[in-house]
């Protein structure tokens, strides 16, 4: 068994028996996709009694290399608008990109991503969305996206 799906059986083991506040494995059949369901858990009202579904890739680089992560539109699961979260559900997260840090895990990115919705109060999108959403690569690892608004 490869190296990297040891570390990913024992993230989804840890996912399924201790799992976070408004996080929970939608689907985890393989070591290549998972969809995992996000819910804000404050009473932020752009997201109350919302959830959304992350879906995480994964190639044998993993932990080395980030997961491929981004929201993905299904029955009853939206885009969550946010100004760091595209309409084609890829996420400008540091962690995702050049933030990346092998102790990451599905865990942590999914709060990351949590937080990041918690701490949002505006209704919109990047500003850029309509231009990179025509132009943007299916993968969002091939961009290079900008951090510079830490204030979302």
């Amino acid at each position: 068994m490869p190296g990297y799906t040891k570390r990913l059986g024992r993230e989804l083991s840890d996912l399924k028996s201790n799992p976070a506040v408004g996080i929970s494995v939608f689907q985890a059949d393989d070591f290549r996709i998972w969809l995992i369901d996000i819910q804000v858990m404050d009473n932020n009202p752009l997201y109350v009694s919302k959830t959304f579904r992350l879906q995480f890739r994964f190639t044998p680089t993993y932990p080395i290399e980030a997961p491929e992560v981004q929201f993905i539109r299904s029955l009853g699961r939206e885009i969550p608008m946010h100004p760091h979260i595209y309409s084609n559900g890829h996420i400008c997260l540091d962690v995702l990109g050049s933030g990346w840090s092998p102790i990451q895990t599905v865990g942590s990115v999914s709060m990351s991503i949590q937080s990041m919705l918690a701490g949002n109060d505006r209704n919109e999108r990047p500003p850029d969305d309509a231009r990179y959403v025509a132009s943007a690569p299916i993968s969002p690892k091939q961009t290079r996206f900008v951090y510079h608004d830490d204030n979302v």
